[in-house]
């Protein structure tokens, strides 16, 4: 496993925004305004052909850890790592995905959906994982289900979740974070609206601190 972990990378954060950026053009504005809401990281997804020069822009910014999601092959993930991402994050376990982040060095979060791939992450060395679809999948439920047999586990759970869904989710003692796309959706990208970016981080992140 590499020497740093996710928690780590995060500094205590417990909100991820989740990105699908297509203009390049917006990766500025858009760390600023999650930046001045009080975001301390964000998911760069792998959903767009500009991924890899959104996700450079967003992590020149400074004030954000940046990260890859969507992140698919091993060649991806060394693309993104070289664009400056900080963890990368998959839908599902892939092992040759986690041994070539192990080789770079940066914390990796595989998706899982069931006990199965849970065992899968366990028997890889890993600690950590995202729950995914979290929400279609049974929400809250399901994962005080699957994280009962594996105490050691620590969940992101990502999915269809939104503002009303956070408490619940960071009650539970296994979750370390929580990802989600309603900070800054690619309706509010197509608009420019980065207040609105910024007001509905800065309402996420003082959700997690309640």
């Amino acid at each position: 496993m590499s020497g740093i972990d996710l928690a780590s990378v995060l500094a205590g954060a417990r909100v991820l925004p989740v990105l699908t950026v297509r203009r390049v053009s917006t990766a500025g504005p858009l760390a600023e305004a999650l930046a001045a809401g009080g975001a301390r990281c964000a998911e760069v997804t792998f959903r767009t052909a500009d991924a890899e020069l959104v996700l450079k822009e967003m992590a020149a910014h400074g004030g954000l850890s940046v990260g890859a999601g969507t992140v698919l092959t091993p060649e991806q993930a060394e693309r993104a790592v070289a664009a400056g991402a900080r963890f990368v994050v998959s839908p599902g376990f892939a092992a040759d995905v986690v041994a070539k982040c192990r080789e770079l060095g940066v914390p990796v979060v595989p998706g899982i959906a069931t006990a199965t791939e849970l065992m899968r992450a366990l028997k890889a060395g890993l600690d950590t994982v995202k729950l995914f679809p979290a929400e279609p999948l049974g929400g809250l439920r399901t994962l005080r289900a699957l994280a009962a047999p594996f105490p050691g586990m620590r969940f992101v759970p990502t999915g269809g979740i939104d503002a009303s869904h956070l408490a619940g989710y960071l009650a539970h003692p296994a979750v370390l974070a929580v990802g989600g796309s309603w900070m800054a959706t690619a309706d509010h990208l197509e608009r420019c609206d980065y207040d609105e970016i910024r007001r509905l981080t800065a309402d996420a992140v003082e959700r997690s601190m309640t």
